[in-house]
């Protein structure tokens, strides 16, 4: 039988679980088998890109055949830590493997993670518990029908059902991204009884500054809201109407780069001579490279030539965002809650901290999110650590790694490894980011969650094949119960769930264009808003939802049972992906779960207060 030496789940190892705010001290237990003969355990802890520190553990007495070895560190700054355990005899040491656990090596191996974040490091509590929606501004619901449009290069749809054009191509004077369906801010208005039924309590809107393409992200007026949206006065009003509701709207920020058919570059003359692009004399000038050594003469985000790239070191663009009367200021005068930060791993570190200085002006209660698509306090961009998860820059990321993790899991993945991948996001995160991660299974960017859960693979294939290509109606019962599946996890795990719009509807569709449908108000489907309705209500009364540790109980075959432990209260999810009826015991009680079902029991944690639970 293997000897467990180390695992850093386990508290009475390491304690306490997972990152530590600096001058918190943390403890490290280490178990030696006796046949392993004479070692002297040192802890080798390095802050990253620095020389290995090697710290002596004392020897703590002895229990049958095992030795006992402890050490207690306190870090004083702020950074990455990676750890691994010498014995120092005969080259042995111990490294990590799946699921925190320590292995004996004589080679090099997997180190552990210990994060250090500042100490003041705070997130907005309002959120912690809620419910977020994300919403495309275009696509979710026109208030003000047959709108005039406000620039004579957009395409009305006044069918709402048609499929999002495809072709041409931008590149050819095309249709693609210049179809606007008309959604609007009156109309997102309309709907925030449905969205507070739902348990909705923050809506994420993808940009809605003026911008000369459906998706927005070509910013070309920070200061003003897309006309075909309404007036920022508009935007003031939805606020107000939505907090009533008990609901927050929070913005995207687009600012690592700006549309090429802006009033900062115009490019294409839509706002007569000035412009960087026209005048060397421009105010706007300083905010981009121009160089002849780049293809179109200037630099772009990632050769688009329709995006010139601004240069976040620029005083003037600096304080365009976050100065006084700046865009930050701007929008959260007029009632926004908060931002999320497009390409978040573009734009520097210190220009991060300005904005969160800009954004917590208005009060510690609004909220800074980032978007990165990996561990976030691993993330290396332009040869660079990332350090905007460590107190100074954001609140929190989007949860790509528990999105991978989840439709791992739907997939029929190795129910262990998803396990490992979620525990190892909460032991790296700060426990203030982990409680506002922004967990999802869809967004504007990837494919719907039903159809990367039960669609054919779409294995890079083009355009022509994705459009109107449909999950077979034979398969859509199995489908919806793996998208509810789904949904029920990123519902209780640790973070905030975020419903992409039209998903409790089981929308289809595979990359943009067409994950970015309107949405189909017309549907009968009604077997997935009530489970979302009852999981955003469990959220809301139950405190291990509240910043609950998380605990793996069982990961295996196709069962994943975890449970959350809060202040008062105690929450076991079961989840089974498979075909068989599952019994399974929680608190003591036996449970059955159907095949592709989930159940969820909650139990006060003071033995004398009655339990109850919930079965979904």
């Amino acid at each position: 039988m293997s000897h467990t030496f180390y695992n850093s789940l386990d508290t009475a190892c390491k304690s306490p679980f997972g990152a530590i705010p600096a001058g918190q001290a943390v403890t490290f237990n280490l178990t030696v088998p006796e046949d392993l003969g004479y070692v002297d355990p040192h802890l080798v802890l390095t802050k990253d890109r620095e020389n290995p520190v090697h710290y002596r553990m004392e020897f703590t007495g002895q229990t049958p055949r095992v030795n006992h070895f402890t050490l207690t560190v306190t870090p004083t700054t702020s950074g990455l830590y990676f750890y691994h355990f010498d014995l120092y005899t005969d080259f042995r040491r111990i490294y990590r493997t799946p699921g925190g656990e320590g292995v004996l090596s004589w080679t090099e191996g997997p180190e552990w993670q210990l994060t250090v974040y500042e100490p003041s490091f705070k997130t907005p509590g309002w959120l912690k518990n809620g419910t977020m929606y994300q919403i495309f501004p275009d696509r979710f619901c026109e208030g003000k029908p047959n709108k005039e449009m406000p620039f004579a290069d957009r395409i009305y749809r006044a069918d709402k059902t048609g499929e999002p054009y495809f072709w041409p191509t931008e590149q050819d004077e095309g249709y693609l991204n210049m179809d606007y369906y008309g959604g609007d801010f009156a109309g997102i208005q309309k709907k925030l009884p449905y969205l507070r039924d739902l348990g909705v309590t923050c809506i994420y809107l993808n940009p809605i500054f003026e911008a000369h393409a459906n998706h927005r992200y070509n910013t070309a007026d920070y200061l003003k809201a897309d006309p075909l949206l309404g007036t920022n006065e508009e935007f003031s009003a939805l606020c107000l109407a939505a907090a009533r509701e008990g609901i927050r709207i929070i913005l995207d920020g687009v600012f690592s780069h700006t549309g090429s058919d802006s009033r900062y570059f115009n490019r294409e003359g839509r706002y007569g001579p000035g412009g960087a692009y026209r005048d060397r004399n421009s105010p706007y000038r300083s905010w981009y490279d121009f160089d002849s050594g780049y293809p179109c003469g200037y630099c772009s985000w990632w050769g688009f030539e329709t995006l010139p790239e601004v240069q976040e070191d620029s005083p003037s663009y600096v304080d365009f965002i976050c100065g006084k009367g700046g865009v930050i200021d701007t929008w959260l005068n007029l009632g926004a809650s908060g931002f999320r930060l497009d390409v978040a791993d573009e734009l520097p570190d210190d220009f991060i901290e300005k904005i969160r200085t800009a954004v917590k002006s208005h009060g510690d209660d609004k909220l800074l999110l980032g978007e990165v698509w990996e561990d976030a306090t691993t993330k290396e961009a332009f040869g660079q650590r990332r350090t905007y998860l460590r107190g100074r820059g954001l609140d929190a990321v989007m949860n790509y790694p528990f999105r991978n993790a989840a439709l791992d899991y739907l997939h029929g993945g190795d129910v262990a490894a998803v396990a490992d991948a979620l525990m190892q996001i909460c032991e790296n995160y700060p426990a203030p980011a982990l409680d506002c991660a922004m967990n999802f299974l869809s967004t504007h960017d990837t494919e719907r969650a039903i159809t990367a859960i039960a669609g054919e693979p779409c294995n890079g294939r083009d355009r022509c094949w994705q459009s109107k290509r449909c999950i077979p109606a034979d398969k859509m019962d199995d489908a919806v119960r793996k998208l509810l599946l789904g949904y029920a996890m990123i519902f209780t795990l640790p973070g905030v769930p975020c419903v992409y719009y039209g998903d409790e509807i089981a929308m289809q569709g595979y990359r943009d264009p067409f994950n970015r449908a309107f949405f189909d108000w017309n549907s009968t489907e009604q077997r997935l808003r009530g489970p979302i309705k009852t999981l955003a209500a469990l959220r809301r009364s139950c405190d291990a939802f509240d910043g609950g540790r998380l605990e793996i109980v069982r990961a295996e075959g196709d069962v994943l049972h975890y449970r959350r432990v809060g202040k008062t209260q105690t929450a076991e999810i079961i989840l089974n992906r498979g075909p068989h009826l599952l019994a399974e015991e929680a608190f003591g009680k036996n449970t059955e779960v159907n095949p592709g079902g989930f159940t969820v029991l909650v139990e006060d944690n003071e033995p004398e207060h009655v339990g109850y639970f919930s079965v979904y």
